[in-house]
């Protein structure tokens, strides 16, 4: 019974907006996937785990919260734009329209916009 009520309140967490993180625990997934297939903005953490958020720029907060090592977040469109805070830039891979934008020279605390 306590399992069912644990599973069935993952589950509700998860069909929440701008809970779309997922945890891939190979990273096989992940390491071959196409860039044109990235949509606007695909976030992974390639290190031990970041801060992560993304809004609407002067609007909703999409994802506020720490992400581990393996997990990823892929937003499909964007139509009025996205604002990126990633708290450790070097334990993150981020792609911007499919293209590799390399922010790990970056502070902690690296912002961005995506139009």
């Amino acid at each position: 019974m306590i399992t069912l009520l644990a599973l069935g309140g993952f589950f509700l967490y998860r069909s929440l907006p701008g809970t779309n993180v997922s945890a891939n625990a190979s990273g096989a997934g992940t390491e071959s996937e196409d860039p044109t297939n990235m949509g606007v903005l695909y976030i992974r953490v390639i290190g031990e785990s970041s801060d992560v958020f993304v809004r609407i720029p002067g609007g909703d907060v999409l994802l506020d919260q720490e992400m581990s090592q393996g997990q990823s977040v892929n937003y499909a469109n964007a139509d009025e734009g996205l604002e990126v805070t990633i708290g450790e830039p070097e334990s993150v891979e981020v792609f911007v329209h499919g293209e590799r934008h390399d922010i790990s020279g970056e502070e902690s605390g690296h912002s961005f916009t995506v139009e």
